[in-house]
C-alpha cells in the first residue's frame, strides 16, 4: 500500500506543469529606417533585393564558380564553422538530459567463508548477491533546465548562422580575388602590347636618327618610354602569382596556379543593383542573426538565474533483488526497494544568487547593445555599398571616355611628329598618359564589380546553398 502511494506521489508531481522563470523573449528595438541611403531612392526603395540571389546566379563565370564550389568544400575556415555546430549541438543534448530522470544500474556478488573450525566458530560458507536499479530526478518545476536547454538552443542557432556568415565571407573573398587575378592579368595584356607598341617606335626612331631625321634626345626619349611599360612587367607578374597563392588558400589547397575563365570585362554587373528593404537584413544578414540568437540566449540565462532563488525538488528511488544464498535469488522473496522526495531551498549563499541574476541581466544587456551595433554596422555597409556600386560605374564611364581620349591624343602626336609638326616630348607625354589612363581603367572596371561583391556581402547574400 505505502508502494502504491509512493508511486502516485511520484507521478502526480512528473505530470505537474511548473513554472518557467524569466522574461519571454523579445527582440530588442532597433531603429530601422523605411529605405537606405543612397544616391537614387528610387533604386532603394525596390523591394526585391540582390541578398535574396544565390550567388551562383550573381557570379556567372563557370570558373569563378567552380573555384567557389571548391572552396566551400576544402577551405578550412567552413570547416571548423562545421566542427563547431557539431559541438553546439552535442551541447544541447548534454544540457536537455538534465531535465530527464537519470538511471543506474548495479549488481554486487559476495563470498565469504571460514573453513577453520574452532571451539566458537564452526566452518562456514557464505554466497550473496544483490541487484539493483537507481533512479534520480531532479524535477524541473521552476523551469531551470528548460531555460538552460533554451539557451543551449539559441548559441546552436547562434553557431549555425556564425557558420553562414564564414560561407558568405568566403564567396566574397573568393570573387574579389578572382577579380583581382583577372584586372591583374588584364594589366599585365596592356603592359606587354605597349611594350612591344614602343619598342616598335624605339627601332622607327633609332632608324629616323641615323639618316638624320631624329635627334639623340628622341631615341633617349623613346628608350624612356621603353623601360617604363618594361619595368611594369616584372612586379605584374609578381603580384598574379602571389594572387594565384592566396586563391589556392582560400580553395583550402597549397599553392598553385589558377585556372581562368571570363575576363575582367566580360564579368556581368547589373546597371540597375536592387538593394531591397532594410527591415530584410534582420531576417536574412547572418551576422544580424547570429547576434539575435546571442540575446536569446542571454534572455533564457536570467530564467536561470531567477530559478536558482527556489527550491530544488529532487525524487529518488531504487529498487531490486537481494538474497544471502545465490542458489534462492529467484525463488526467494528477495525484493527491495526505497524512494525518496526532497526539498532543498537555499537560505545563505553570500550574494552569490543575487549577483548572479545581475550577472545574467548585464550580460543580457551586453548583447542587446551588440545586436543593436550590429544592426547599424550593417545598414552603414550597405549604405556605403550602394553608393559604390553607383559611383564607381561613374567612375569607369567617365575613365573610358578619358582613355578613348588619351587613346587619340597618342595616335595624333605620332602622327604630327612623323610629319615634323611635334617633338618627341609630345608623344611622350601622350604615350605616358595613354598608358595610365588605360591601367587606371582596369581599376575602374576591377572596383565596379568589387562593389557588386561588397554589396551583395553586405545585403546578407552569399551563404544560401
Amino acid at each position: 500500500m505505502k508502494k502504491t502511494a509512493l508511486l502516485g506521489i511520484v507521478a502526480a508531481l512528473s505530470l505537474m506543469p511548473g513554472c518557467l522563470m524569466g522574461p519571454k523573449y523579445k527582440r530588442p528595438s532597433v531603429d530601422v529606417p523605411q529605405q537606405y541611403r543612397a544616391p537614387a531612392p528610387e533604386q532603394a526603395a525596390q523591394a526585391s533585393s540582390l541578398g535574396n540571389e544565390q550567388w551562383w546566379q550573381v557570379y556567372q563565370d563557370p570558373v569563378l564558380t567552380q573555384l567557389i564550389h571548391t572552396a566551400l568544400a576544402q577551405n578550412y575556415d567552413v570547416r571548423i564553422a562545421a566542427a563547431r555546430v557539431l559541438e553546439a549541438q552535442a551541447q544541447v543534448g548534454i544540457t536537455r538530459a538534465n531535465q530527464l530522470p537519470s538511471a543506474n544500474v548495479g549488481a554486487d556478488i559476495t563470498s565469504q567463508g571460514n573453513a577453520k573450525v574452532t571451539n566458537l566458530f564452526p566452518a562456514y560458507q557464505v554466497d550473496a548477491g544483490q541487484l539493483n536499479l537507481s533512479v534520480i530526478w531532479n524535477l524541473d518545476f521552476w523551469g531551470k533546465y528548460r531555460r538552460q536547454t533554451e539557451a543551449a538552443r539559441a548559441q546552436l542557432l547562434a553557431t549555425e548562422w556564425g557558420q553562414r556568415a564564414i560561407i558568405s565571407s568566403l564567396v566574397a573573398n573568393v570573387a574579389t580575388a578572382y577579380f583581382q587575378l583577372r584586372a591583374l592579368d588584364s594589366e599585365l595584356e596592356i603592359s606587354k602590347s605597349t611594350l612591344a607598341s614602343r619598342q616598335q617606335s624605339l627601332q622607327l626612331t633609332q632608324l629616323l636618327e641615323s639618316h638624320g631625321g631624329a635627334s639623340g634626345l628622341d631615341v633617349s626619349q623613346a628608350d624612356q618610354l621603353v623601360y617604363t611599360a618594361s619595368e611594369t612587367i616584372p612586379d605584374l607578374e609578381r603580384q598574379i602569382q602571389q594572387q594565384e597563392n592566396l586563391l589556392s588558400v582560400l580553395l583550402g589547397e597549397n599553392p598553385r596556379s589558377i585556372p581562368r575563365g571570363r575576363a575582367l570585362t566580360e564579368q556581368p554587373v547589373p546597371q540597375n543593383i536592387p538593394a531591397g528593404l532594410p527591415s530584410e537584413l534582420l531576417e536574412r544578414r547572418p551576422d544580424v542573426r547570429q547576434a539575435e540568437e546571442d540575446v536569446v540566449a542571454a534572455n533564457a540565462q536570467i530564467g536561470v538565474a531567477k530559478a536558482a532563488f527556489f527550491p530544488n525538488l529532487s525524487l529518488t528511488g531504487q529498487g531490486g533483488l537481494e538474497s544471502n544464498a545465490l542458489h534462492q535469488f529467484i525463488s526467494q522473496p528477495s525484493e527491495i526497494w526505497s524512494g525518496a522526495f526532497s526539498v532543498s531551498q537555499p537560505v545563505f549563499q553570500g550574494g552569490a544568487l543575487r549577483s548572479q541574476l545581475r550577472l545574467a541581466r548585464a550580460n543580457w544587456q551586453e548583447t542587446a547593445f551588440s545586436y543593436q551595433q550590429t544592426v547599424q554596422n550593417a545598414l552603414e555597409q550597405v549604405s556605403n555599398s550602394v553608393v559604390a556600386s553607383q559611383k564607381d560605374r561613374e567612375f569607369r564611364e567617365q575613365q573610358e571616355l578619358l582613355t578613348q581620349a588619351a587613346q587619340r591624343t597618342d595616335q595624333l602626336s605620332e602622327v604630327l611628329y612623323k610629319n615634323g609638326g611635334a617633338s618627341y616630348l609630345q608623344v611622350l607625354t601622350s604615350e605616358t598618359n595613354y598608358f595610365s589612363a588605360e591601367l587606371n581603367l582596369v581599376q575602374g572596371q576591377l572596383n565596379e564589380r568589387l562593389a557588386l561583391v561588397q554589396l551583395y556581402q553586405a545585403l546578407g547574400g552569399g551563404w544560401q546553398q
